[in-house]
């Protein structure tokens, strides 16, 4: 079946290993997605750039931007001349590079750094030709292109997203290299989201077909077949070399000499899963890459200002909410008698116990209840956690509480005191027994309100996959990440998917 996310053209010259001019090169193959997609994101880009001149030329007059006697001057500049001095900024810093188009946050970082060049260039320009530049107006046209250009490309991110989740286009397709445990954890890591737009089509064994014989796979899987007769055959415009296979000497130099000038991408999945680009450097050593591996940052000024960050954000909420938090207690004494908040022991930083607070939801026999359910075995999660869909010891006020989340807000009491913070792995019940093994690591930090698991699927997600993305978060750290943790959160209770 045709693929139109690329286009194949043979180079009627294969390799030999020495390497050949860029300009004399046959034929390379170029995404389709990515030349429209770049087209658009340069349309933008320019459009923002002319924006931004535009609203600054409405509400600051010219004789305040430094060219009082030279109106002409100014449109030339304005209109022309910074426009594209951004787009050739943006293009010399690589935003335009379609590795970094489409998913992580390099892109957005490239733009930044233009943002910083085109700032210093402007005032070199002007200290050069000695123009009285306005500073005030440098920087409302600076920043307003800045978030111009931010806000565009992250909305053209979006339709990318959504076209590569429903249709499949914008992809990349990929033939896994490597013996079948080793693909298949590839397959499991680059499926996960749909958005990242790598769609694995094969997989080429590198220990024979012995290896793969009676167990069922999502992709076809090949054995002794040449690598680019196989990526013709299936479609594919990237090879990814999976762990072991990675290691043999001399065949990963050799497979990217066979690809040179075909156009397809070789990348190298190494069995290092979870671990978060900025803990990872490569550092070459007489011609061998060593990729070095830094420990989680789990103290230092940055845990500190996280520390700091909570408790402040803690106490203006409390103090802010407090109306909210009244109206839902009256609420919850009116639906059910009993008292208004549930406190349940919880495991805790390093192991230690402490008791959470929450607004109660359910009926005061909950607890009673729950022995039964289980002796019915009408536990929806498959880990430690007892989760019901419909739980009949909710109560229909609790119900609402619970899709709101509302009932989780009484725990910026517990981070005001030091035992949870904002975004953390969620604390888990005391009376579960020890967590022992890969569970146990989730305690290096503090239990959080909101964390990596709420913002992914909550409740829907499996037991495993939950356990793997709270040991994702506490091994990538970092106060960015729990930022954009808390920004995912406020889209993820609007939707109240997975709450229950």
């Amino acid at each position: 079946m045709p693929y139109d996310s690329f286009e194949w053209q043979q180079d009627p010259h294969p390799t030999n290993g020495v390497p050949r001019s860029a300009w004399t090169r046959s034929h390379r193959r170029l995404s389709r997605w990515h030349r429209p997609y770049t087209l658009v994101l340069v349309l933008l880009d320019l459009i923002s750039a002319v924006l931004a001149s535009a609203l600054v030329d409405a509400f600051i007059e010219k004789a305040n931007s430094g060219f009082q006697t030279r109106p002409e001057v100014f449109n030339l500049v304005a209109y022309v001349w910074l426009p594209l001095g951004w787009l050739i900024i943006l293009w010399a810093n690589g935003s335009y590079d379609r590795r970094y188009l489409g998913l992580g946050s390099e892109e957005f970082k490239r733009v930044v750094r233009a943002f910083v060049t085109v700032v210093a260039g402007m005032s070199l320009l002007a200290f050069a030709t000695k123009t009285q530049l306005s500073r005030g107006t440098v920087a409302a046209v600076s920043v307003s292109a800045l978030l111009f250009i931010l806000i565009c490309r992250y909305s053209a991110r979006q339709v990318l997203h959504v076209s590569r989740r429903r249709t499949g286009h914008g992809a990349h397709r990929m033939i896994l290299v490597g013996t079948l445990p080793e693909a298949l954890e590839v397959y499991t890591a680059v499926t996960r989201s749909p958005a990242a737009g790598l769609i694995p089509v094969a997989i080429h064994l590198t220990d024979g077909y012995a290896a793969a014989r009676g167990i069922e796979t999502p992709v076809p899987v090949y054995a002794g077949r040449d690598v680019l007769s196989l990526v013709r055959e299936v479609g594919a415009d990237t090879i990814a070399v999976c762990g072991s296979a990675s290691a043999e000497p001399g065949e990963l130099r050799r497979l990217a000499w066979q690809l040179e000038g075909t156009g397809v991408d070789l990348v190298v999945a190494p069995q290092l899963t979870d671990i978060a680009g900025p803990r990872v450097h490569i550092r070459p050593i007489e011609g061998l890459p060593l990729l070095h591996v830094e420990e989680p940052t789990l103290s230092g000024p940055g845990w500190l200002a996280k520390n700091l960050l909570d408790r402040v954000a803690a106490a203006i909420g409390l103090l802010l909410l407090s109306p909210v938090l009244l109206a839902v207690a009256v609420g919850i004494r009116l639906s059910d008698p009993g008292p208004v908040f549930f406190r349940q022991p919880r495991v805790g930083h390093e192991g230690r116990t402490f008791r959470v607070w929450k607004f109660r939801t359910m009926y005061v026999d909950a607890e009673e209840r729950k022995a039964s359910l289980k002796e019915l075995e009408l536990n929806d999660s498959d880990g430690m956690l007892f989760k019901i869909k419909e739980d009949p010891r909710v109560f229909s006020f609790g119900q609402r509480l619970r899709a709101s989340s509302l009932d989780e807000l009484p725990q910026l009491i517990n981070v005001l005191k030091g035992e949870m913070s904002l975004v953390g792995p969620r604390p888990l019940p005391a009376d579960d027994g020890d967590y022992l093994g890969d569970v146990r690591r989730r305690l290096l930090v503090r239990p959080g309100i909101t964390g990596l698991w709420q913002v992914s699927g909550r409740s829907d997600l499996s037991w495993d996959e939950a356990v793997r993305l709270d040991l994702y978060y506490v091994d990538n750290w970092s106060l960015t990440y729990d930022l954009a943790i808390m920004w995912r959160t406020i889209w993820v209770v609007l939707r109240r998917k997975g709450a229950y």
